[in-house]
């Protein structure tokens, strides 16, 4: 079975279907946890018709995912926004102000703010989830140090406001699944039991009831793709960018 293609992603929603699992949105999970649950969330970082792809498929089969989008023309589609709101899904703001502000504080609090003005113009949001920008020295994170986003009727944010104690945490960062060698910001300070070379090791421990209860999947649907050309560039893109990434993590 190749990986990061849409078979195998259909092969994972099936398992996870199989084995009882419900599926919440971020925003519905923080309001209404289930015992037994899944959230698949979705960073459009890039490539916004391949969320609206995932988008459709989950719909389909009666699931509901969590879409966040950046600020940047690579990532802000309205018509898509729009679309895969109306599809059911929660979409958030994928912020990375003090990234794109060089670490100004408050141009970052004020360019978030302006932000997310702009996408609650479309829709109602409730949770944010920051974009690592790993290439940067500026962690976007580090905003809530100093300002407080429930104060712009926020109800959450993935990495302060799930106990990854009790949520499995598995990221697709890196065309990889967990792999702290190659993720810069994108993972939790939480030593997993599991360790899955690719989608199918996951599936196979759904499939044998080895999954906890509660789990937080983050995809980025730009990687997942049947087409053999854009496969191939993402892949061979991938592969130089971990090769960057791991040496930012060993400094």
């Amino acid at each position: 079975m190749m990986d990061f293609n849409i078979s195998t992603y259909l092969s994972f929603l099936e398992a996870l279907k199989n084995q009882n699992y419900e599926f919440q949105t971020f925003e519905s999970f923080l309001k209404n946890p289930k015992e037994k649950v899944v959230m698949l969330r979705h960073d459009v970082d890039l490539k916004p018709l391949n969320s609206l792809f995932f988008a459709r498929i989950q719909a389909e089969r009666n699931i509901k995912g969590t879409y966040y989008f950046r600020a940047v023309k690579q990532s802000w589609n309205e018509n898509i926004i729009r679309e895969i709101h109306d599809l059911g899904h929660e979409v958030g703001y994928h912020y990375e102000c003090l990234t794109t502000t060089k670490g100004d504080y408050q141009k970052a609090i004020n360019d978030f703010k302006i932000n997310l003005d702009k996408l609650r113009e479309l829709l109602p949001v409730q949770t944010i989830c920051m974009h690592g920008s790993p290439l940067s020295k500026f962690d976007s994170k580090d905003l809530w140090g100093k300002y407080d986003y429930r104060e712009m009727k926020l109800i959450g944010e993935p990495y302060f406001n799930l106990n990854f104690n009790n949520v499995l945490y598995l990221t697709d960062t890196g065309r990889t699944w967990n792999n702290k060698k190659i993720s810069v910001r994108d993972h939790v300070n939480k030593n997993y039991q599991f360790q899955f070379n690719n989608t199918k090791d996951i599936i196979r421990t759904a499939e044998e009831r080895k999954l906890p209860k509660q789990i937080m999947f983050n995809f980025h649907p730009q990687r997942w793709t049947d087409k053999k050309l854009e496969w191939i560039k993402e892949l061979l893109f991938q592969n130089i960018k971990n090769q960057l990434k791991k040496i930012i993590v060993k400094n």
